[in-house]
């Protein structure tokens, strides 16, 4: 029992914060998204594209910064397949999502090849983004909190910027509730002369921003390299802590802190070995986390009431 009361110090904490940031990110992206009516499950295959393109342009340039604009850029582009597919085709929302992930695996895998010239992982990127540590003045120096909050990386400070950024924009603004009627009313917002095409992309857009930011995190500022599959299924947990959180900025942060701590616990008792049962044993923390709580809260969450829904059928059917 001592041996396990050990691993709750400020360490994990610390892991927690940082193990959570690409979950995030993404699952900010799919409140975002799903909040204007459009189902995201592409935001695996849109992380991995955001990953390798940051570590590419971070390799041939030198500059990390660089690289994480190229990851949010692609990112962003990428995800203008799915707001095209769904809302200017009317394609099945999961079906485009799924053919996302395939075809981001795909193009990463060529275009491995096509630089390197062999799958697997890239040359190390020459500055890492975590060697801009920012130490926060006065700040950082309270004990406990301090490391955890203000002694951070780059996209760690902006992921929760945008947190709370975005739950502004949901909440203050115009667009905002643009985007919330999108998902919830879309006729009546059609009706006052606003374009429920025009919100619905701009919010796809908006998850393909975050999405390639979290790829960013996980290739150039978490590690110091591209590795294929290196997102590990985090789009889809992101997606289960946007379902967890109530489709809420805030709640999908709770929420991903909560599946970023089972990550960083499963590290830990796998280094402590304890319970007397196999390291790989706890490998599954995170993803068991994710199915119970969405098992346990998906029942109290509501979806926008079109989500998923075609607008044009849906506007037919009216």
């Amino acid at each position: 029992m001592n041996g396990f009361f050990s691993i709750i110090n400020v360490d994990l904490v610390f892991a927690m914060i940082r193990l959570s940031t690409p979950i995030v990110l993404a699952a900010i992206g799919a409140v975002m998204c799903e909040r204007s009516g459009i189902v995201n499950i592409a935001m695996e295959g849109i992380m991995i594209i955001g990953a390798f393109f940051a570590a590419v342009v971070s390799i041939f340039t030198g500059n990390p910064w660089l690289g994480l604009i190229a990851g949010i850029v692609s990112g962003a582009l990428f995800s203008l397949i799915h707001a095209v597919a769904t809302i200017s085709f009317h394609l099945d929302h999961v079906v485009s999502g799924a053919v996302l992930n395939i075809l981001a695996f795909g193009i990463v895998r060529y275009l491995m090849i096509l630089f390197f010239g062999h799958p697997g992982t890239t040359d190390p990127i020459p500055l890492s983004l975590a060697a801009y540590r920012l130490h926060i003045p006065i700040l950082s120096d309270i004990p406990i909190i301090g490391r955890v909050l203000f002694s951070q990386t780059p996209i760690v400070y902006i992921s929760i910027f945008l947190v709370f950024f975005l739950a502004f924009i949901t909440k203050k603004t115009r667009l905002g509730l643009h985007i919330r009627a999108a998902g919830e009313h879309p006729l009546a917002l059609e009706t006052i002369g606003v374009s429920v095409k025009k919100i619905r992309y701009i919010a796809v857009v908006i998850s393909g921003i975050t999405s390639g930011l979290a790829g960013a995190y996980l290739s150039i500022e978490n590690n110091v390299s591209f590795t294929e599959g290196m997102t590990n299924g985090r789009g889809f947990i992101a997606l289960a802590a946007n379902i967890s959180g109530g489709w809420n900025t805030v709640g999908a942060w709770l929420a991903s802190l909560f599946f970023g701590l089972a990550d960083a616990l499963q590290v830990r008792f796998q280094v402590m070995k304890l319970f007397r049962v196999p390291a790989e044993v706890f490998v599954i923390f995170p993803y068991v986390a994710t199915v119970l709580a969405v098992a346990g809260l998906v029942r109290r969450s509501r979806p926008p009431k079109s989500l998923g829904v075609d607008f044009m059928i849906e506007k037919e059917g009216d």
